[in-house]
């Protein structure tokens, strides 16, 4: 079945504006959590110089990607992937960049981990590791809407919630992942930026 997110029909064009100052021209971009396919087609429609590799943990998932791949694909996107993160064969060798939307405040914490192990093994040295969603940022108010989202969160699965930035970044440093730059987003929304260093 063809799935269908408002909040990636929403949020594909901010997020788009971010990735043409943060993407290569040229390159592979890994697609983690794709969801239903919506952002991997207008994302790869947007980078033809970039092969687009959408991956996704679900079977269902995997089948709506592929749909509107089918529907409204370019050449540049691939086939979609069945990944969990918690893998340790992602099935690439070496990646440009990696890019997660809305996956690492719905999922484990060793989920987010595993992203960044995995984001240390299949990116060429420069390359992007690219998050977007809800973040907890030190020093500022959390919005009401993500204090509500995140108790919500909490409530389905004591395993899930916001995530906060200076945590996540001090796990990435030691994995040779650097943040390099963040930028606020529509609807409480924040978009990190981390490097892989030599």
């Amino acid at each position: 079945m063809k799935l269908h997110s408002p909040a990636a029909e929403r949020n594909a064009g901010p997020i788009l504006e971010v990735l043409r100052e943060w993407l290569p021209q040229d390159g592979t971009v890994l697609e983690i959590a794709a969801g239903s396919g919506q952002h991997a087609v207008a994302f790869a429609r947007a980078f033809p110089g970039l092969t687009w590799q959408p991956t996704d943990p679900d079977a269902a998932a995997v089948a709506s990607i592929g749909m509107w791949r089918n529907e409204g694909g370019t050449p540049n996107l691939l086939p979609p992937q069945r990944l969990d993160v918690h893998q340790a064969n992602w099935g690439v060798e070496l990646v440009d960049a990696v890019l997660a939307v809305n996956m690492v405040h719905i999922a484990p914490w060793s989920a987010s981990l595993a992203l960044l192990d995995g984001a240390r093994r299949v990116l060429a040295v420069g390359g992007a590791l690219v998050l977007y969603g809800p973040w907890i940022v030190e020093g500022e108010p959390t919005a009401p809407s993500n204090l509500a989202f995140d108790a919500d969160l909490q409530q389905r699965n004591s395993e899930w919630g916001l995530r906060s930035v200076a945590t996540f970044a001090a796990e990435a440093e030691p994995r040779g992942l650097v943040l390099v730059d963040q930028r606020t987003m529509p609807a409480s929304n924040r978009m990190l930026l981390f490097r892989r260093s030599g």
